[in-house]
């Protein structure tokens, strides 16, 4: 083909949208507009022009195809070389429902979940979500969201949540919480995801058991948190949850004290790496650590961290480890943890979802004490007595499920530490 052909003079004259019947045209001249204004002159950027327009309808999620075709412009004042852009397309469907029984960080749930596509036109999502589950005894989720802006990265979310939790396997107590969210998310996550936001939450630890503690008795009723909170996150790797390469990273920080009782600061960051070093033999590297600085005196129980159990520090209890008054775990307000695992496919069987493991995982938990030690004490406390454990397993993962079966041993743990020895069954979507 001749390549002048691409320089010769045309112009888009008019763009059409077949096959989007519930779509407002007000939001398809918002994708449109910008790549006109710019006013294609050659062939050439006629073309660049028709890609990007598909480019962002595609984005949009709204149709299940979108194809594109040029015809002569039918307009009495067109001039030679207008075209008009018709693109055809077939939206999906706008409703959606959805039951279903899923077990995930070590909790089982069944739930039910409705959806509404492009509520009003303009990509915009209504979603519910309600569940029962063994440890999450019920929840409740409402959101509503929308794009932003018309090159669709940022999206707007309000959302409504509710959930009854039992925390008497490690806390002698139930907890509920009663909220509202807003947030706003920029970019992607193999670019980089931002997300900022405010959430007002209503919390009530109740229930106790007979047997419960000081700590928890002290921690009974309600408390108010009001926050704001930013948030970036970025993915790479070729798969959620059978991904071969790559790594994810994620930083969080929060800061509640916009009314309500709880005033602190809270940095979290984790990070996860993933390379193949032999044929068929992978090496996984993954961190996290956690800071909450309170700022009125001691932390509340319902912000503190947990760590331990089978998706966290291996081979001990789920949040079983750090700071305990008799039979309670409490939680802490420094954490860390870092683990190392080699996973191997099968000999033979490289297709299978089956592979094996070997992992060493570490990691404390600690209270602040700023009365008696400086917050680099504290920090230092936390890094120079860690808890340990190694062991071997099978990992065997469908979509977006991972499930693992280990035999392990701590190597070293602390007095207080919830550990367990031999077979310890783990099911969630992200493990350290």
């Amino acid at each position: 083909m001749d390549d002048s052909i691409f320089q010769h003079p045309a112009r888009i004259a008019a763009v059409r949208v077949d096959g989007a019947k519930h779509t407002r045209r007000s939001f398809l001249h918002s994708l449109i507009y910008p790549h006109l204004a710019r006013q294609p002159a050659t062939f050439e950027q006629v073309l660049r022009a028709t890609r990007d327009i598909g480019h962002y309808l595609a984005e949009t999620d709204l149709f299940h195809a979108v194809t594109a075709r040029l015809e002569p412009s039918g307009e009495p004042s067109a001039r030679e070389g207008d075209v008009e852009v018709v693109f055809s397309a077939r939206e999906k469907g706008r409703f959606f429902l959805k039951t279903a029984t899923e077990v995930g960080n070590s909790e089982g749930t069944a739930s039910a979940t409705g959806r509404i596509r492009n509520a009003f036109g303009g990509a915009e999502t209504l979603e519910a979500n309600v569940a029962v589950g063994t440890k999450t005894r019920r929840s409740f989720n409402g959101a509503f969201s929308a794009p932003l802006s018309a090159t669709l990265d940022t999206r707007g979310e309000l959302s409504v949540f509710a959930l009854d939790r039992d925390n008497s396997y490690y806390n002698s107590s139930t907890e509920a919480l009663r909220g509202v969210k807003a947030v706003v998310r920029r970019g992607s996550l193999p670019a980089g995801q931002h997300e900022i936001g405010y959430e007002a939450v209503l919390r009530h630890i109740g229930s106790l058991t007979p047997t419960a503690s000081i700590s928890v008795r002290e921690a009974a009723g309600h408390t108010v948190k009001s926050s704001i909170f930013h948030s970036w996150s970025l993915h790479t790797r070729n798969g959620t949850i059978t991904g071969t390469q790559g790594f994810r990273a994620k930083l969080r920080h929060e800061f509640a004290g916009l009314g309500g009782d709880a005033l602190f600061y809270k940095v979290e960051a984790e990070g996860h790496a993933i390379r193949e070093v032999l044929s068929g033999v992978h090496l996984s590297l993954s961190a996290a650590g956690g800071i909450l600085n309170s700022l009125n005196g001691p932390s509340y129980m319902s912000d503190r961290f947990q760590l331990g159990g089978p998706t966290s520090v291996r081979m001990f209890r789920a949040n079983a480890m750090g700071p305990q008054d008799g039979a309670d775990y409490v939680g802490g307000d420094v954490f860390w943890a870092a683990g190392a695992s080699v996973i191997s496919n099968l000999p033979g069987k490289a297709h299978w979802p089956i592979k094996t493991h070997l992992f060493v995982n570490a990691g404390q938990l600690e209270p602040l004490r700023p009365s008696t030690n400086t917050f680099r004490d504290n920090v230092l406390a936390s890094v120079s007595s860690p808890s340990i454990s190694a062991g071997v397993g099978l990992i065997y993962t469908f979509d977006p499920i991972r499930l693992e079966i280990n035999f392990g041993v701590p190597i070293a743990a602390r007095k207080s530490d919830g550990f367990r020895r031999g077979l310890q069954a783990g099911m969630g979507i992200e493990f350290l």
